[in-house]
Parts: structure tokens; sequence; C-alpha cells
């Protein structure tokens, strides 16, 4: 979106949520066809004289009569946005809101800002991630302690973004850990606990007392499954000729549109939260039909630092690795 769009848009909410803030236009409550012209060419020029950046146009296309308002539909370049003039002509509402309707859709699901999950007995949280990308490792220091928590009452699984950014290790570790997981949760806990603090593999297999005669015939596996070597020596397979392809979860990365690392998905809808334990607890949380006690834990509110290393950050971020 340009920047004279998003001015438009800025300032319309801002006269929402001025409600003290009146616009006159001074035109009869009843209005003729040509006094109806007038309603359109006076709130178009106060639109442009007001609202919109010094050389975009805006231009109102039509004006109709709905809900006791005149609705007005204005084109700002590409963009086509509605707004509403009150039937004495005195003032100026960007947007109006279905009370009813959304009273309606808030009622059988659990809304968190702008996401509604849908709730379950037993919550499906999925967290896409690139092994080795900064923010999604900053994701699994935020959740592992809340999964952990919660336990067998939600079905965790971490899965894998359909491309790599990272090189071939990238493609390796993912690998790694999606056999890890076949293990069992608690192997899995164990191995990324160690891992995302100090990127040491082996010395992470060691601590976590992975097998790895089974780990390795699991990874044998999975790679002839998937074709995962095969296709990171073919670049003619590459995501945008950068980024080799890693086909593990590609089915749900489609279903669920995941575009970057990382991605929570949680009962089938994508969603996002401050990337700590307390906020992914209530988060998660909002997913139950009934509410565990353990989601009457306190978790820590700070931020993990991201990529590797232990200590937490000044803030939460939502940056995200995607091509």
């Amino acid at each position: 979106m340009k920047r004279d769009h998003i001015f438009i848009i800025l300032s319309l909410v801002l006269v929402a949520a001025l409600g003290a803030a009146v616009y006159y236009f001074d035109i009869p409550k009843k209005l003729t066809q040509s006094q109806m012209n007038a309603v359109k060419d006076k709130a178009e020029k106060f639109i442009n004289e007001q609202l919109v950046a010094p050389g975009t146009q805006a231009k109102i296309k039509d004006i109709i009569e709905e809900s006791g308002l005149y609705k007005i539909s204005v084109s700002v370049g590409e963009q086509d946005l509605t707004a509403y003039i009150s039937k004495d002509g005195k003032s100026f509402f960007p947007q109006a809101f279905d009370m009813d309707a959304a009273e309606a859709s808030s009622t059988p699901e659990t809304a968190k800002g702008n996401q509604v999950i849908s709730p379950k007995d037993v919550p499906d949280v999925e967290l896409f991630v690139m092994s080795y990308c900064p923010f999604g490792l900053q994701m699994e220091k935020g959740i592992l302690p809340v999964v952990k928590l919660l336990g067998s009452k939600i079905n965790f699984q971490l899965k894998f973004v359909s491309y790599a950014m990272h090189g071939e290790k990238e493609i390796d570790e993912n690998v790694r850990q999606y056999c890890i997981q076949k293990m069992g949760f608690d192997k899995l806990d164990a191995y990324l606990k160690c891992f995302v603090k100090q990127d040491d593999s082996a010395g992470c297999l060691s601590a976590a007392k992975i097998d790895t005669a089974n780990l390795n015939s699991c990874v044998s596996q999975t790679d002839a499954k998937f074709q995962i070597k095969e296709k990171f020596k073919d670049q003619s397979s590459w995501s945008n000729g950068q980024y080799p392809p890693f086909d593990i979860n590609k089915d749900d990365n489609v279903k669920y549109d995941v575009s970057g690392s990382p991605s929570l998905v949680i009962n089938g809808t994508l969603a996002s939260a401050e990337r700590t334990p307390q906020s992914l607890l209530n988060l998660i949380c909002s997913g139950f039909t009934n509410q565990p006690a353990e989601c009457g834990q306190q978790l820590s509110s700070d931020a993990p630092t991201s990529g590797f290393g232990e200590g937490t950050a000044t803030s939460s971020t939502d940056s995200s690795c995607n091509n």
C-alpha cells in the first residue's frame, strides 16, 4: 500500500476515534438530487483538503442512502474506501460497524485481537520454523516452557517452513529435529533447550541422550522419502532461485498459508503473539473449550533474545525469516 493510501486510512481512523470532532458541511436535512450532488462535491473537497496527503487526489464515485446515513464510495489511487455522512450533513464517519454481526460472530469463538481461535477440548498447536532462523529460535525459547507446562493437554508439533534460507546446515538440522520429535516431546524438548543456546548439535544429542543409530536411520529414510538432498543440489527447484525447498511439511504450509519463520497455528488458525512464555500461554489457552488449571500459572513475561544464546531482549518482536 502506498504511503498516501496509508495516510487516508489512518486519518479516517483518527476521525472515528475523536468523538468530539464533528465536521460541518452545512447541507439541508432533506436532499434533492442536486443537493445530493452538492453533498458529494463538498465531501470530496473536504477529503482532498483535510485527509489525504498533498498531491493525492481522492474522488467520490458514488453516494447512496444506507442505514440512516449517506454512504460514499471514495477512490484514492488504486484503493477504494467507504465512508459515511450523517443525514443532516454535519458528521463525517470513516466506517460503520455492524454491532449485531460482531456480537454474533464472537459468541461461539474466542477472539484475541484480530484473531479468532475456535476452541477445542485438546488444542492443536503447530509451530513452523527454520532451524537457523533467529526469530524462529526466539519463538522456540518462548514456547517450550508453555508446551512443557501443558503437556498432553495440547497436541504440539514442531514443523518446518517449506524452504530454507540458511544453507545446507539448516536442511540437515531440520531433518534432525524432525526425527528427534518422532522419539517423543521429552527428547525434542531436551535437545532444543540445549540447541537454542549454543548451536552444538553433537553436544546436544549427547546431553539429551539421543539414540544416534535410530536418529541416523530416520534421517536417511526421511531424506530418501522427500528427496531433500537431491532437491538441494538441483537449483532449478529453488524458491525464487535462491532458497532450496524443504518439503516435509509442504502440504501444511500451503493449507495455512505459511510464509516464514516463525509461524504459529492454533486449532487451524494462523495466530500471533508476543514471544514471551506468558503471552504464548495466554494465546494457547484461549484455544481450550475449558481451560485447565495450568492456564492460571504465571510464566515469564520477558522476551527471549533472538538467535542463539541465553538472556532476554528489551522487547518482543514480530520479525520473521521470509523470502
